[in-house]
């Protein structure tokens, strides 16, 4: 079927404006991370009252909190100052105006949304442009998966108070994007031969759900252990680490996303054995990309099992963590464009 250009052309069109909506989302949040405390104390709050809940004693949730404008009615958090309730988990404020810095932070929200609306409008428009799945090349593979990476982000943004952070997210994802639309851009084109099946759709969604979602214990995982080096090294990253939350926040951000994102990936390397299978007579063949997909699958269960079993919240568990995302990192770009195998379809130029 032939392609239509139009589609393609308004596809590119929306790729490179969410882009640059991203880059502007990017400047909002540096301005709420730069200038605002509103995040970190409400961050702070969050941990104490959870500490409180499950009956630890924190000599913090027994002091009065000055911090002006902020009033946590929480037993054992106490502010008289008037001002802004935080009614639980959600922290969401029913009284008092906000910063300008955290308008800043609600304004990059938005534009991350708009720059999502329009990164969707990207990968539905190259589907319609070439009548099939858009995710047949790595330019393709790229903009679904920072497409479920900044998803992720957000609807994690509903549960953890860390918007903060949002830059340092989407900027792993502006960067691949730039590679993306730049030195892995391919034309729209119909699929090859060897990619003209149905577990296209299915083996290939699998993976780049569960890597753009990946995406974010990574980066969480690397906070934490910038943070942990802070308190034992009071001298190192000081200014850095004071604006990030605690590291049981960043901790609980990095396992919960990758309890989500692992049985995704699990079942997407089952349907690439499975496709194998009926497209070259063997389930397994340890091609470059099969075995460093099996490599990543060992080190995030290794990630998952030592939580479930020794209680790893640490140091350890963080490392792993990173270590799992460098291997995701490496078989996306260095497996696809430099080593020859049976899945080279990268399709780039």
């Amino acid at each position: 079927m032939p392609v239509n250009e139009t589609l393609s052309q308004y596809s590119d069109w929306s790729y490179t404006t969410s882009v640059v909506i991203y880059i502007l989302a990017m400047v909002f949040f540096l301005v709420e991370q730069s200038f605002g405390r509103r995040g970190r104390e409400v961050a702070e709050r969050t941990r104490n009252r959870e500490l409180v809940g499950a009956g630890i004693d924190n000599t913090t949730s027994r002091i009065g909190n000055t911090a002006p404008g902020i009033d946590n009615t929480t037993p054992g958090i106490h502010n008289t100052t008037p001002g802004i309730h935080n009614t639980g988990p959600g922290i969401r404020n029913t009284g008092g105006a906000p910063t300008r810095a955290e308008r800043f932070g609600r304004m990059g929200i938005a534009l991350t949304v708009l720059g999502l609306l329009l990164h969707g409008s990207a990968l539905v428009l190259r589907g319609l442009a070439t009548s099939r799945v858009p995710w047949g090349n790595m330019y393709e593979y790229v903009m679904i998966t920072c497409f479920v990476a900044v998803t992720a982000w957000l609807v994690l943004l509903r549960k953890h108070p860390v918007r903060h952070l949002s830059m340092f997210v989407l900027l792993p994802n502006v960067i691949l994007m730039f590679i993306g639309g730049t030195w892995l851009y391919a034309v729209a084109a119909p699929l090859q031969p060897a990619l003209q099946s149905y577990w296209l759709i299915i083996h290939v969604a699998a993976a780049a759900a569960s890597s753009g979602v990946f995406l974010v214990p990574g980066v969480a995982s690397i906070f934490y252990l910038i943070k942990a080096r802070n308190e034992s090294h009071p001298e190192k990253f000081a200014k850095f680490a004071a604006k990030l939350p605690a590291k049981d926040v960043l901790d609980r951000v990095a396992y919960r996303t990758t309890v989500f994102a692992f049985p995704v990936f699990t079942f997407g390397v089952l349907c690439g054995a499975v496709w194998a299978e009926a497209a070259w007579g063997r389930f397994w063949g340890w091609d470059p990309k099969e075995t460093v997909a099996f490599i990543a699958w060992i080190v995030y269960a290794a990630y998952l099992h030592s939580r479930a079993t020794a209680g790893w919240r640490g140091n350890r568990a963080a490392v792993i963590n990173v270590i799992g995302f460098a291997v995701t990192v490496f078989n996306l770009f260095f497996v696809n464009l430099v080593t020859t195998g049976l899945h080279s379809y990268a399709g780039v130029g």
